[in-house]
């Protein structure tokens, strides 16, 4: 078929270079605009625009997906199908029309659970025990449309959001190539969602990933492995932010009083509202991460001295 492949972060490169790969023609591929990025604000393409230009293919950046000179653009393409693995971006019906076999989208996780923008960081968040990722026909509401197939991917106890996206988004790649291949067969066609167990994944914000350390030790993990990478799990430390890397659950440990440092040459535990955390690697303002032993033993944290204050 002649694809016009949608999609802009890098979690979408592995299903863009596994349809190069594959019998399809990409023909172009849209994305979203350049935007500033880094700590230098530097204007930069997407990781599927850079990947697109690197094989040659035309990239189209409408600042809207109704834009006019983008829908007459797609129209002279001609695409047969547009699949889609996180564009970001709003398709409207006009879009949706013009490939006679639709947009099939890629989601990272087991539709009807986990529609939206952050489907990895909720299953993680959760604690769900297994996820995965669907293709499905785009239509108008959120991730409600028919299914063609399903991946599934367990979830460690120790995952991030980061890692257990970057399995899914090689798993779910493959699934994107056969899902095409039998739609260009002629044989596979999408069975509708189903109505029961529908969860809803709206994106974490930076306010989100504050850890409350009044929560039990469970929830403090499960929050910080989904905030990884991305927004990035925080607290206070005498007033500023400290970011959090993965920590550990100590079950056979005694209890601190939530937030609590206990600080020993090798380790830092905190307490929460059940068993305290070993923190991992932590980062403080301006700096770079580090073992949570080495950044203790620079601040000195007095006896009593809690996370989470101002």
């Amino acid at each position: 078929m002649r694809l016009v492949f949608a999609g802009t972060p890098e979690v979408a490169v592995p299903s863009l270079d596994a349809l190069l790969a594959s019998g399809h023609e990409v023909a172009a591929v849209v994305t979203r605009p350049d935007a500033t990025a880094g700590r230098g604000r530097r204007v930069s393409a997407s990781p599927v625009a850079r990947r697109a230009a690197e094989a040659g293919i035309e990239v189209l950046k409408p600042a809207r997906a109704d834009d006019p000179d983008f829908l007459d653009r797609l129209r002279a393409i001609a695409p047969d199908c547009c699949p889609v693995v996180a564009y970001g971006a709003l398709l409207r019906q006009e879009a949706l029309d013009i490939p006679r076999h639709g947009w099939v989208n890629l989601h990272f996780s087991l539709l009807p659970a986990w529609r939206g923008a952050a489907p990895v960081q909720h299953a993680v968040l959760h604690g769900d025990d297994i996820t995965g990722a669907t293709t499905f026909r785009i239509e108008p509401e959120l991730d409600s449309g028919p299914v063609y197939g399903t991946v599934t991917e367990p979830i460690g106890p120790h995952d991030t959001s980061g890692e257990l996206l970057e399995r899914l988004a090689h798993s779910g790649a493959e699934l994107l190539v056969r899902t095409l291949d039998g739609i260009a067969r002629g044989e596979l066609a999408p069975r509708p969602q189903s109505t029961e167990g529908v969860t809803y994944a709206p994106k974490l914000t930076p306010e989100d990933a504050r850890v409350d350390f009044t929560a039990p030790a469970l929830h403090v993990d499960r929050l910080v492995r989904a905030c990884t990478p991305a927004p990035g799990a925080w607290t206070l430390f005498r007033g500023a932010r400290l970011k959090l890397g993965p920590v550990r659950v100590c079950a056979d440990t005694p209890a601190l009083p939530p937030g609590q440092l206990a600080v020993t040459r090798r380790e830092v535990l905190v307490g929460t509202a059940t068993h305290p955390v070993r923190l991992g690697d932590v980062q403080p303002q301006g700096k770079k991460p580090m073992p949570a032993a080495d950044w203790a033993r620079g601040v000195r944290p007095g006896d009593g001295e809690r996370l989470g204050e101002q």
